[in-house]
């Protein structure tokens, strides 16, 4: 299978080469050059025509939301996943087309696989109201809800416990068992699911 192309546009260096990091060591994705605004983003996408473009909301000049659209629009089958630090910033960008939209501060490897399972819905577009039909309800308990919210806003254990009242062990019991129910293996995923599926 060839190989996924992927654009990183965020104004920030670091993000950059931490992205470039946990996606360079995958044998299926391939980096394109990146960029640091929107505009730029844009420019690559038109050169390039990547399959996913891994978008920051907020950057200088053209902001990732506008990027977004203009990407979307002349590109439709590009895929296009947000990176936001402010849950404004992230519904914003869902709100311009983006699949996803990830938190900077709890980005891990899951995005290899994120990356992977966008690209690879959107191949199989055609299928995928027959697969929503087989797919099994998730049912997550009031409190399990409440954890997962505060995942996808990027809160960390600590300050989940203090937000519900309960101890950090409690939270970590928590986060177990919605980790079995979603079948995903960490925080990312997990709150990439919770977006995708009108869980918070």
């Amino acid at each position: 299978m060839d190989k996924v192309r992927v654009v990183i546009a965020d104004d920030t260096s670091g993000v950059r080469e931490k992205l470039k990091k946990l996606l360079g060591s995958d044998p299926g994705i391939e980096l394109l050059p990146e960029a640091g605004d929107g505009q730029g983003a844009i420019n690559m996408a038109r050169k390039m025509k990547p399959e996913v473009v891994i978008m920051d909301a907020n950057m200088p000049g053209t902001d990732g939301m506008w990027a977004t659209r203009v990407i979307l629009r002349e590109l439709p089958e590009t895929r296009v996943i947000g990176l936001a630090v402010l849950e404004d910033e992230a519904e914003e960008m869902l709100k311009a087309g983006a699949c996803v939209c990830l938190f900077k501060n709890v980005l891990d490897e899951g995005i290899v696989d994120i990356v992977h399972k966008v690209v690879k819905e959107a191949r199989e577009k055609d299928g995928e109201d027959e697969m929503a039909k087989s797919r099994p309800a998730v049912k997550l308990t009031r409190r399990e809800k409440d954890v997962l919210a505060f995942v996808a806003q990027g809160k960390n254990n600590r300050q989940i416990a203090e937000a519900l009242d309960i101890s950090e062990k409690t939270v970590k019991n928590h986060l177990t068992s919605i980790f079995r129910k979603l079948g995903v293996r960490d925080r990312t995923q997990a709150a990439l699911y919770a977006l995708k599926n009108g869980l918070v």
